[in-house]
């Protein structure tokens, strides 16, 4: 007895796009090995443009961000798998890049901890959990951001829904624009990266669009805030050599001063390179550049605003 043949690709009923067959990738096991990495790059060169078309979704999403942080909020982030993942590296990474102070991201993976390693059976699907995690650290005036290639994960649609009625702001990054959650949230961000070369598997193409959209989200808040100037990461934590040879070549292009006076002026400044900027450019005092930065919130271009407001009196 034969068996039957599979319906046509486009019979079968998916419930995301993410999820759909690609009839480009079809005998991707037969491609040589040159032509199977051609055709994953082709894929992939089509997510950047599908991220050019939500940038308005996203511009709203950073000023939510920005007045949620400036009053003293926090932005959270809620995801499964690795759009977790994904949230937890763009979170913990702010820290040391742009000295964000800890309590400002914060990042919830379905699953805990354990599940940065290791699949956690089920976690994705556990509304309450994503419920009960929103209600144990969201407030009024929060942002949260949830993060999902198919739109639908039961965690951080209930953890999203918490939070709205916690009198928090929701925003939703999906892999599917039509996602039936885009009415429940004040921002819809849905890229549309379409099938994967693997199908289904979300890793790929919307995984890349998420780094990429949470990427972009968080670095224009970072700017927003003051962290940082010109295109300088003026905010980095020098914790090895690398950084600390940053911090002085970031002072040598932005001041034009030689490679010695600036590595004086920071070691004076304590190794604040906010500080040595300041003072460096403005020719004020230390004394003068650090209560500049502390009036304006260690903003530098706002300090040095300041203190040629005061030279001008």
């Amino acid at each position: 007895m034969t068996e039957a043949a599979p319906p046509p690709a486009a019979e079968v009923r998916v419930g995301s796009p993410t999820e759909a067959r690609n009839p480009r990738s079809r005998d991707l096991d037969l491609l040589p090995t040159r032509e199977l990495l051609r055709l994953i790059n082709e894929e992939d060169s089509t997510v950047a443009p599908a991220v050019g078309g939500v940038l308005d979704a996203m511009a709203t999403a950073v000023d939510l961000a920005v007045r949620a942080l400036r009053t003293g909020r926090r932005v959270h982030y809620f995801g499964a798998g690795t759009s977790g993942r994904l949230a937890v590296l763009d979170a913990v990474e702010l820290v040391p890049t742009y000295d964000a102070p800890g309590e400002w991201f914060c990042a919830h993976l379905a699953g805990g901890r354990a599940a940065m390693w290791r699949a956690v059976e089920d976690a994705e699907d556990d509304e309450l959990a994503g419920a009960r995690q929103a209600a144990a650290c969201l407030h009024e005036g929060d942002l949260a951001v949830g993060v999902t290639a198919s739109g639908r994960t039961p965690y951080v649609l209930s953890a999203l829904r918490a939070a709205r009625r916690l009198g928090a702001r929701a925003v939703l990054v999906a892999g599917d624009p039509t996602a039936a959650a885009r009415t429940e949230v004040d921002v819809f961000i849905g890229v549309e990266t379409g099938p994967e070369v693997v199908t289904g598997s979300t890793r790929m193409k919307a995984a890349t669009a998420q780094k990429l959209v949470l990427n972009a989200f968080s670095t224009a808040v970072m700017v927003r805030l003051g962290r940082v100037y010109s295109n300088f990461m003026i905010g980095m934590v020098a914790t090895n050599a690398k950084l600390r040879g940053r911090m002085i070549s970031i002072l040598v292009e932005a001041t034009g001063q030689p490679e010695e006076v600036c590595r004086s002026f920071l070691a004076d400044a304590g190794g604040d390179l906010r500080l040595a900027l300041v003072w460096l450019l403005s020719d004020a005092s230390r004394e003068d550049a650090r209560h500049a930065l502390d009036q304006s919130g260690q903003r530098v271009r706002d300090a040095l605003t300041l203190l040629a407001a005061s030279h001008a009196e």
